[in-house]
Formats: structure tokens, C-alpha cells, sequence
């Protein structure tokens, strides 16, 4: 990828043993401290590693890498994320997509907030823009294709679907995925020292809630 940076292919689809393995690769990079490598970047099966060339060469990171591999699944394994629930108003104003979305699997709009909200998620990455967790997997009974065409603005903290991804938008902004809820969460600061309310490998639950609730949380958050 460039003069600085390579990208480690791991497969090609939505897979949490795929994934635990890109996350592996990645921690055991940060604690073995390898030599000129500045940062790594973890996506669904893939992980791009920055490097300085003017450190190392992209033939000794490649060896480097190479030698890591035997031990990833002993790593993954040992990889644990926190449990977090997402209090989430689900329908009308909230979730304007969740009549499609019920109708397009001939289900009711209670039965796809109660599978949705019933499934725990993996966070899988952090992208898109600062903050979005993609989450899987969205059970087949409520995965919906993105929009054929995006809305302008999607409101601070819309819950989506797109596909077998469920996700947050932590800010307002465009976005083709199927809002079918919405959480009081704040899920970006940038002044914290830790910026992001979601970090790959956590669990995640939905908890559908009230009007009343969403006001009440909001006001706290």
C-alpha cells in the first residue's frame, strides 16, 4: 500500500474468527514493539500497518509479520471486549426505515425491534467517520440493503442496518444505511482521552426504551 505501509489480508468476508484474528495481529504488533512500524489500522479482514521506511523495509516488516502468524489464535483467544448495552428508541420519527425493513421480510415492526434488540453484536471496526462502529451480525431476518439513495443528514446517534451490519452514526451526517432507531448515547468526544465510546472486539446489546426514557437519557448524556 505505498511506500509506508502494507496490508495483511486475512479473507474476504464478515467473520468474527476472521476478525479476531485481524485484531490479534494487531495487538501482537503494539507488544512485540516492531521496529518502525507507527500504526496499525484494523478493518472486517484486513489490517493496514503504517511503517517508517527510512527504519525498516517492507521485505524485513513482511518477515516480521510472517513470524508473528502460529501465535494469532493463541492472541485471539485471549482478546476480551466489554459488554455494552445501547439504550435505543426504536420506530417513527426515530426509525423511519423500520416499517421497510418489516416489510420487506413480511414481519411485524415489534418482531424486528425484538430480533434486533435481542442479538448481541461484535464490534468489528471503527470508520467510516470517527466513532461509527460496524457491528455483526444481523440475524437474515431483519438484514436490509442501504438505501438506493442516501439521505442528506442522518441525526446524531440513528441506529442502522445494511446488510448483516448493524451501526451508530455518532454525529450527523449522510449515510445510506436503514435507520430503525435511535440511542441518547454520546458516542464521540474529542476532547476525552479516549474519544470513541466503542473499541473493536466489545459486545454489544440493544435495549429498546421509551419516549420518555430517550428524553430523561438524553438530558444526561
Amino acid at each position: 500500500m505505498g511506500d509506508r505501509a502494507l496490508l495483511v489480508k486475512f479473507g474476504d468476508a464478515i467473520d468474527l474468527g476472521i476478525n479476531r484474528k485481524v485484531h490479534a495481529l494487531c495487538r501482537a504488533i503494539n507488544e512485540t514493539k516492531i521496529y518502525g512500524t507507527e500504526e496499525c489500522v484494523p478493518a472486517y479482514a484486513s489490517l493496514l500497518v503504517y511503517y517508517d521506511p527510512l527504519k525498516t523495509s517492507y521485505e524485513r516488516i513482511v518477515f516480521q509479520l510472517k513470524d508473528l502468524e502460529p501465535k494469532l489464535d493463541e492472541i485471539g483467544a485471549k482478546i476480551e471486549g466489554r459488554k455494552i448495552v445501547v439504550p435505543t428508541i426504536y420506530g417513527e420519527e426515530f426509525g423511519p426505515d423500520l416499517h421497510s425493513v418489516a416489510a420487506l421480510h413480511n414481519i411485524t415492526e415489534e418482531e424486528v425491534i425484538h430480533i434486533h434488540s435481542e442479538a448481541t453484536y461484535t464490534v468489528f471496526m471503527i470508520g467510516f467517520i470517527e466513532g461509527f462502529p460496524y457491528m455483526g451480525k444481523v440475524p437474515d431476518t431483519i438484514a436490509a440493503p442501504r438505501l438506493e439513495t442516501p439521505r442528506l443528514k442522518i441525526p446524531t446517534g440513528s441506529v442502522g442496518i445494511a446488510g448483516n451490519q448493524t451501526g451508530i452514526y455518532p454525529v450527523e451526517s449522510p449515510g445510506g444505511w436503514r435507520i430503525i432507531g435511535r440511542t441518547p448515547l454520546r458516542l464521540f468526544d474529542a476532547f476525552a482521552e479516549q474519544p470513541t465510546l466503542f473499541q473493536p472486539g466489545d459486545s454489544v446489546k440493544f435495549k429498546p426504551i421509551t419516549a420518555e426514557e430517550f428524553e430523561g437519557l438524553s438530558k444526561k448524556a
